[in-house]
């Protein structure tokens, strides 16, 4: 069933806007040369899992994308905020082959987070939903709409110890290798819930 599909008395869910889809489906049918992508994905409010969840299932339904790994589900403290003032996250990254451009991409993950009712009101905020783009191929670029690999992935333990997990010998663009970057970064604030599990896409 579709991420976007609404049962009833449902209201965590809904449906991606038609100009979005429109834009994402036109970018689709010119393009070809799928390229990787690392994606980031974090919820610290309502039901953390199956928002995430969610958000994979979004991301598999999107056209010119294939959601091809998914990695363990990390509890993490949030980021820029005092201890104790936030609930605890739930992160995972999730690795992509898509046929869309990044700035394509990056329409469709705003779509995801607003699905989910995400909201922009503060800096390092709690939220339903977060989507970033992480690294697109090993495409460098300073737009500030989409700095392209993300500005401070190389400092975030709950985005490098998932990716590890998934490719222990990949490397994020001018920064070097994700396992020396989690190295640098260490993993205080960051732990593997084995016991819980994200599917990938049927």
């Amino acid at each position: 069933m579709s991420a976007f599909a609404q049962s009833p008395g449902d209201p965590t869910v809904q449906p991606v806007p038609t100009s979005v889809v429109e834009r994402v489906d036109a970018a689709d049918s010119t393009l070809s040369d799928p390229r990787n992508a690392v994606l980031s994905l974090g919820s610290n409010l309502g039901n953390r899992l199956e928002t995430l969840q969610g958000a994979v299932d979004a991301l598999e339904d999107t056209p010119g994308v294939r959601v091809k790994r998914v990695s363990p589900v990390y509890e993490t403290e949030p980021w820029g905020v005092e201890p104790g003032s936030q609930p605890t996250y739930f992160n995972a990254v999730v690795l992509l082959r898509t046929t869309l451009p990044p700035s394509s991409l990056l329409e469709r993950a705003q779509a995801v987070e607003e699905a989910f009712h995400r909201v922009r009101d503060e800096r390092w905020g709690a939220r339903t939903l977060d989507v970033d783009i992480v690294a697109y191929a090993d495409v460098v670029s300073e737009d500030p709409r989409l700095t392209l690999p993300h500005p401070r992935a190389h400092e975030r333990a709950f985005v490098l110890a998932p990716w590890r997990d998934l490719d222990p010998e990949a490397a994020l663009p001018g920064r070097g290798t994700v396992t020396d970057l989690l190295a640098a970064a260490g993993r205080e604030g960051v732990e593997v819930r084995r016991d819980l599990e994200l599917r990938l896409p049927e």
